[in-house]
């Protein structure tokens, strides 16, 4: 925590929410081990030092057309700013309701309550028994020289048409893409075009997942892919 006085200059909510979140940790075969604060699971030298790996989930949302919803995380946020990504990327805290085991109830709870915490999506319109659990990867990814990810993170699918109200402080933009404009996304972001950047775990999904499962959304056949006995070390 000696760092605490030099990152005085933090947005003060996210400051907050890294001081007061307790984020679940697990080994690496997603069994928890303990807890520590936000602060300390995305600092690289108690990543690289302790070994820290936290639970951690990434919704993708899409609507009835079969659109993805990306969101572009606010120039404020410690990891990774204004970088475009999945909808919603966060962590199961460590509380009775995100701890629960049984079909990742836990993490679609924690799920149900940052759509409305980053999007504004209510609670009843992203039910948890509409997630579709696919997988789960293992990946670790340095944002700077002081900040990273570890993470164990499931994979949420969902299809709903919902109302979006970005909450300013977590979300710089949103905006909902069919397969053709994610891959010319892509593309500008290999390119450097623009200052387009993607999030590591957002582009690790993409290149070895998100589109055979797009296919899935569109027929309704996900369950016939989704796989939680294995989870994919991506690092």
């Amino acid at each position: 925590m000696g760092d605490v006085t030099a990152d005085s200059a933090m947005d003060a909510v996210q400051r907050r929410l890294m001081f007061d979140d307790e984020c679940i940790l697990v080994d690496e075969n997603d069994r928890v081990v303990g807890h520590d604060t936000k602060y300390n699971c995305h600092l690289m030298e108690k990543i690289e030092s302790e070994n820290l790996l936290h639970r951690a989930f990434s919704v993708f949302l899409f609507n009835s057309k079969y659109e993805l919803l990306l969101q572009q995380r606010s120039a404020t946020k410690v990891t990774f700013p204004l970088v475009w990504t999945n909808t919603c990327c966060s962590h199961p805290l460590y509380r009775d309701s995100e701890l629960i085991e049984e079909n990742a109830l836990g993490v679609r709870n924690a799920a149900q309550r940052k759509l409305l915490d980053e999007l504004g999506i209510r609670a009843e319109d992203v039910p948890v028994d509409q997630f579709t659990t696919l997988g789960r990867i293992l990946y670790k990814a340095p944002s700077d020289g002081k900040w990273g990810e570890h993470e164990l993170d499931y994979l949420l699918f969902i299809v709903r048409d919902v109302s979006v109200h970005p909450n300013p402080d977590e979300v710089a933009d949103v905006k909902y893409v069919n397969q053709e404009e994610l891959k010319e996304l892509l593309r500008k972001a290999d390119a450097g075009e623009e200052g387009l950047k993607l999030s590591p775990w957002f582009r690790l999904v993409v290149d070895n997942f998100l589109f055979k499962w797009w296919d899935h959304v569109e027929k309704g056949t996900l369950n016939e892919v989704a796989d939680m006995k294995t989870i994919h070390k991506l690092t």
